[in-house]
């Protein structure tokens, strides 16, 4: 069976390499949900990288926890956690196993399985809104903490694929500081995204929260 190159599955090499590279490379990249009424496809439009013990806005900045155990095995995994306590996230375990670091997935374009993401966020008014946010975007793909760990780069039919896709021509590929980072991590412009593309998420700078 002859695979079309923009369907072609990421291997495990190319999350094997420094996150800030594999972050504004994962734009144009195809992520594929398999969930039990069928699949659905995200083009990734917007991410945004976090580097582990060099970044104080990373969940594993302080070393390794129950909670941000996967960010430190193998890459390709995913790393999913819940905030607000109302949201999961959705990231990508990147690097050398032992050394934290990971891509959340921010937004991205539902290109296969709309009415099932309609489904699972029937609050949205138009599809292009449907998976823009990190909150979104797990919430259009059914993701949450059930899915922490799963191996992305596996050939055995797990839930989540990723394949080659189209990525968009550099000049089109923007940067700038990370949302809702603070502190010493918030001047880094670890923040990437596709140019006009108006799946991106609105961008939304730190507001300190008051002291009681």
């Amino acid at each position: 069976m002859i695979t079309a190159p923009e369907r072609t599955p990421l291997a495990r090499s190319f999350f094997d390499r420094p996150v800030l590279e594999i972050a504004p490379d994962l734009l144009g990249r195809v992520l594929v949900r398999a969930t039990d009424d069928g699949p659905i496809e995200l083009r990734l439009t917007e991410v945004e990288a976090y580097d582990g013990a060099n970044d104080p806005g990373s969940h594993s900045y302080r070393g390794r926890t129950d909670r941000n155990a996967v960010m430190f095995g193998p890459p390709g995994h995913t790393y999913v956690y819940f905030t607000y306590g109302m949201w999961h996230c959705l990231n990508l375990v990147c690097g050398p196993e032992g050394k934290a670091s990971g891509v959340l997935l921010r937004a991205g374009e539902i290109v296969v399985g709309a009415d099932l993401a309609r489904a699972h966020r029937a609050a949205s008014r138009k599809d292009s809104d449907l998976a823009q946010g990190p909150a979104r975007l797990a919430t259009a793909l059914s993701v949450d903490r059930a899915l922490n760990g799963a191996d992305a780069c596996s050939d055995d039919g797990g839930p989540f694929r990723i394949l080659t896709g189209t990525p968009p021509d550099r000049a089109l590929i923007r940067s700038g500081p990370r949302t809702g980072v603070g502190g010493d991590g918030a001047v880094h412009p670890w923040r990437y995204w596709i140019a006009d593309d108006t799946t991106v998420s609105p961008y939304r700078a730190h507001v300190p929260r008051k002291r009681r």
